[in-house]
């Protein structure tokens, strides 16, 4: 009886072994099947898109690219202004809405009374729960007008070429392209500059967000450190916390890029949808996201394989923008390794 305790034992455990073996196979497929299942729709989109703009492909080809001639009555088409208008509007987002997301979350872990920092970041994160179509009414009903009656009219007459007046001021006749940036003859709110600060409103709440989390993370102790040698809290955050949370920094200002790329709804409302290109930020423009959403419920034809290739540019531009970014996070974590 006493030697058949350490075969029943072994047996037991044989068994436990082996059923732990079936589950964690079990468990390994469940985590692939779902990995590739990601992968198989990103790959599904791109190329259903791809498919489906290959006759502008065809009939274009890397011309379309390069043209900005948009004219559905004759069938002739480019993407060179949606393009330019998505790229241009999120990099005014990111422009505004970076540092203002850094002052929001150096606020909420360095500076705000902790009574009021609760209040304050749920705040903050409800505005990233708030539908774009809001947004967009907001920015359409509210703010263009605004910005076409206090706004424009200051950066037209201050910074453009085409003052009121007539008269050129200093920064427009000295500072190269300034003058061209904030000169236009449009004279209402719609602009690009408008989709640009209301995708930076849009912006903020997850780029504040994802740097509030990661300065949460630095070790307290190498901020007191700091300040018992006397730093100040523009030191300890400048040498300290964005040093040790740089690579999570730089992930959530790519993170607000991603959002600002595809945007929709918001931007259709307040760009004013113009197939012109311009480099003025006061003139109306165009988004890839805007002009599928405009015209593709009305398109066939080439028209429709045109918006297709359009879909499929802007998945390509968003690979691109990540691609850029988990480049940038593999050089930042080589730096830090080889310090």
């Amino acid at each position: 009886m006493q030697e058949s305790l350490p075969t029943a034992t072994a047996k037991a455990l044989e068994r436990r072994a082996a059923r732990d073996m079936i589950q964690d196979r079990l468990f390994r497929g469940l985590l692939l099947a779902c990995a590739l299942l990601v992968l198989v729709t990103m790959l599904g989109a791109a190329g259903s898109t791809l498919w489906g703009g290959r006759d502008a492909f065809a009939k274009f080809g890397w011309h379309f690219l390069v043209s900005s001639a948009w004219d559905p009555s004759t069938d002739v088409y480019g993407a060179l202004v949606p393009v330019f208008g998505t790229l241009v509007t999120s990099f005014l987002a990111l422009l505004i809405a970076v540092p203002i997301s850094f002052g929001v979350a150096f606020f909420l872990t360095e500076v705000a009374p902790r009574r009021i920092r609760g209040p304050v970041a749920s705040a903050v994160e409800l505005l990233a729960g708030i539908p774009s179509i809001i947004y967009g009414m907001w920015g359409l009903f509210i703010f263009a007008p605004f910005f076409a009656d206090h706004i424009k009219p200051w950066l037209t007459n201050y910074l453009g070429d085409q003052p009121d007046d007539g008269k050129l001021s200093w920064v427009a006749a000295h500072v190269p392209l300034v003058g061209k940036l904030f000169g236009s003859s449009y004279p209402f709110g719609a602009s690009v500059l408008t989709a640009g600060i209301v995708l930076a409103v849009m912006v903020v709440p997850f780029v504040s967000s994802v740097m509030r989390e990661v300065f949460q993370t630095v070790p307290q102790r190498l901020k007191e450190s700091a300040y018992a040698l006397g730093a100040s809290r523009w030191e300890v955050v400048w040498d300290i916390v964005v040093p040790y949370t740089r690579s999570a920094v730089i992930g959530g200002v790519f993170l607000g890029l991603g959002r600002a790329l595809g945007e929709t709804m918001a931007v259709t409302f307040v760009l004013g949808n113009s197939m012109n290109l311009s480099i003025s930020l006061l003139d109306p423009g165009s988004s890839i996201a805007s002009t599928i959403a405009n015209q593709f419920s009305e398109a066939v034809g080439l028209q429709k394989s045109a918006l297709m290739a359009l879909a499929f540019l802007l998945f390509v531009v968003t690979f691109i923008v990540l691609l850029i970014a988990r480049l940038m996070l593999r050089s930042l974590a080589a730096k830090e390794g080889k310090s």
